[in-house]
C-alpha cells in the first residue's frame, strides 16, 4: 500500500502533482528510485509531445560575477507561465548551473531540467539561448524580464555601464558607433527619404542638402553614441562616456 509519506517524498523531490507521484508509485510499487524513473521519462514524453508548439513568452535573466555576464532566454507559450513562479526557479536554476558549471555544460543538461517542469506546468517550455559576455568593464539591465541588455566599456564603472545598459533597454539603438552602420543601410535610407525630398518644391541643390539632413537624423536617433542620454537629455551618450574617461566596446540587447 502506498503511503503519504512516499507521496510527499516524491512529491518533494520531483516537485510534480500528488497523483502523479502516486501513480508512479503503484506503478514501481513502492520503490521510490523506480518511481523517480518512471516520472522521468513521463516527463520526457509529455516534453517531446509540447516540443512543436510556439513557445514565443518567456523570462530573461542576467546574472553578472568574475567580470562576466551569463544571460538566459528561456521562452514559454504564454506570460502567466512566464510570471509563474516555477518557471522563474527553473530560470534561476539554469543560470546558476552556466555559472557554475560553464555555458555549454549548462546546455547539455537543461533538457532534464526542463521536462520535469513541462510536465508540472503543461506547457511547452524551451531554452532560448545561454550566453557568456565578458572583455570589459560589465554592467546589465533587465526591465520586467522582457528586454535585457549587457554593456561593455573600455574605462569606467561598473555603474556607468548599467546606466548605459538602462539608457539601451529604454531608446533600443540599433547600433553603438556611427562606423557600425552598414553601407548599405544608408543607401536604404537615401532611397526611403528621396521620396519625401522629391515631392517638395525646392531646388535641387536644396533637396540635396534636406536628403543628407534627413538620412542623418534617422542614424543619429539609431546610434546609441549619439542619443541623449536618458537620465540627462542635456548630453548625448557620447559626452557622457567621454566625461567618464570610458568608450563603447559593445553592447547585446534581448527582448521579447
Amino acid at each position: 500500500m502506498i503511503t503519504t509519506d512516499q507521496v510527499k517524498q516524491l512529491r518533494d523531490a520531483t516537485g510534480v502533482s500528488v497523483m502523479q507521484c502516486r501513480k508512479a508509485l503503484e506503478e514501481a510499487e513502492g520503490d521510490m528510485e523506480k518511481a523517480v524513473m518512471i516520472l522521468k521519462k513521463k516527463s520526457s514524453d509529455i516534453a517531446a509531445k509540447k516540443a512543436d508548439r510556439e513557445a514565443n513568452d518567456g523570462i530573461i535573466v542576467i546574472k553578472e560575477a568574475d567580470g562576466k555576464a551569463f544571460v538566459l532566454v528561456l521562452n514559454c507559450e504564454t506570460d502567466f507561465v512566464a510570471q509563474n513562479d516555477d518557471f522563474k526557479k527553473l530560470a534561476a536554476d539554469i543560470i546558476d548551473a552556466a555559472m557554475k558549471d560553464g555555458v555549454e555544460k549548462a546546455v547539455e543538461n537543461s533538457a532534464e531540467m526542463i521536462n520535469p517542469v513541462i510536465q508540472k506546468i503543461g506547457e511547452n517550455i524551451r531554452l532560448g539561448k545561454i550566453e557568456e559576455v565578458s572583455g570589459g568593464t560589465l554592467g546589465s539591465y533587465v526591465h520586467n524580464g522582457k528586454a535585457g541588455v549587457v554593456v561593455v566599456l573600455e574605462g569606467g564603472t561598473s555603474e556607468l555601464a548599467r546606466d548605459v545598459a538602462m539608457h539601451v533597454a529604454a531608446m533600443k539603438p540599433e547600433y553603438a558607433t556611427r562606423e557600425e552602420v552598414p553601407a548599405e543601410m544608408i543607401e536604404k535610407a537615401r532611397e526611403l527619404f528621396q521620396k519625401e525630398v522629391d515631392a517638395t518644391d525646392k531646388p535641387e541643390e536644396i533637396k540635396k542638402k534636406m536628403l543628407e539632413g534627413k538620412v542623418e537624423t534617422y542614424f543619429r536617433e539609431q546610434t546609441l553614441l549619439d542619443q541623449p542620454f536618458v537620465k540627462n537629455p542635456d548630453e548625448t551618450v557620447s559626452k557622457l562616456l567621454s566625461n567618464a574617461g570610458a568608450k563603447i566596446v559593445r553592447f547585446v540587447r534581448y527582448t521579447f
